[in-house]
C-alpha cells in the first residue's frame, strides 16, 4: 500500500469547532433523510449528489462526485469532504471574494458555512478531529462514497433545520485564475491555495425523498439553488498540512 506522507500538521485555532449543547430531540425521529445536489464552486468543474439517510442515531451518507481534480504528485488528488453545521447554511456569494483574486478562499467563505459536524472519511473517525486526515478521504476525478456512522445530536439538529451542508474540497490549479493559482494557502504557507479551495457544495434538505437529486452545473465561484445559495469552506482551517516540506500525496485509490 502506498503511504501518504503528511508532515508537521500545525495547530490551528479551531474555536469554531466547539459545539454548543443540542437537545436530544434531534434524534426523536426514527427514520428520515436529507438530500443535496453538489454544485461547482471556484470554477472547479466538480459536481455530484449526496443523500443522508438517518435511522435513529445512525446516518448513512451516499455520494457521487465527478469532475474533480484528478492527480497530485503522481497520486489521486485527495478531496476532503465534510458536513458543515451551525451557521447560515449557505454558500458564499461571489462577493465573498474580498481580495479580488477570482476565487472564494476558506477564510472568505467561513462566515457562511459553520463548523465541521462530520468528516466524511473512508474509514476510522468521522468527527471534526479527522478534518486533516488526508489519507482517509476519497481521491481522483470521480468517486462514489458510502459510509454509515454514528450521528451526533448537533449534526442531526442542523440537518433537520436546514443549516447543514456538504462541502468537497480541492481544485485543479489549471482551472483557477492565474493570480489565485500562484498563491499559497493562507492557512499554511507550504500549501498551494488550490489544496484548500472549496470545489463543490450543497445544502442538505430534510425530506422523505428516496432518490438522489441531480448534480448542479458549473457557475464559477458559487451557484444558487432556488432562492438561497449553498454553504462552503473548510471549517476553521482544514488541510493545513506539510509545514516545512512538500505535500506528498501518494495514496491508494479511495474506497467506495
Amino acid at each position: 500500500m502506498r503511504k501518504t506522507t503528511l508532515l508537521a500538521v500545525p495547530t490551528l485555532a479551531l474555536g469554531a469547532l466547539t459545539m454548543a449543547a443540542v437537545p436530544a430531540s434531534a434524534h426523536e425521529h426514527d427514520s428520515w433523510s436529507a438530500q443535496a445536489a453538489l454544485n461547482t464552486l471556484n470554477s472547479s468543474g466538480t459536481t455530484g449528489d449526496v443523500m443522508v439517510d438517518v435511522h435513529g442515531t445512525e446516518a448513512t451518507v451516499s455520494m457521487n462526485v465527478s469532475g474533480a481534480a484528478e492527480t497530485f504528485m503522481d497520486g489521486p488528488f485527495p478531496h476532503a469532504q465534510h458536513i458543515h453545521i451551525g451557521a447560515q447554511g449557505v454558500c458564499p456569494p461571489a462577493g465573498a471574494d474580498t481580495d479580488g483574486d477570482g476565487v472564494v478562499s476558506t477564510p472568505e467563505g467561513h462566515p457562511f458555512y459553520g463548523m465541521i459536524g462530520a468528516s466524511l472519511t473512508t474509514e476510522g473517525d468521522t468527527s471534526a478531529e479527522s478534518a486533516l486526515a488526508v489519507e482517509r478521504f476519497p481521491g481522483g476525478s470521480s468517486y462514489t462514497y458510502e459510509r454509515t456512522f454514528e450521528l451526533d445530536a448537533a449534526t442531526a439538529e442542523s440537518l433537520q433545520n436546514g443549516t447543514a451542508v456538504v462541502v468537497v474540497h480541492g481544485v485543479d490549479p489549471a482551472k483557477m485564475p492565474a493570480a489565485a493559482a500562484e498563491k499559497m494557502s493562507s492557512l499554511n504557507e507550504e500549501l498551494p491555495l488550490a489544496a484548500t479551495l472549496p470545489a463543490a457544495c450543497g445544502t442538505l434538505t430534510a425530506s422523505q425523498m428516496g432518490a438522489m437529486p441531480e448534480g448542479g452545473a458549473d457557475t464559477g465561484v458559487a451557484q444558487e439553488t432556488g432562492s438561497s445559495t449553498e454553504a462552503v469552506a473548510l471549517g476553521g482551517g482544514i488541510l493545513a498540512a506539510v509545514a516545512g516540506g512538500a505535500w506528498a500525496l501518494r495514496r491508494r485509490a479511495a474506497r467506495a
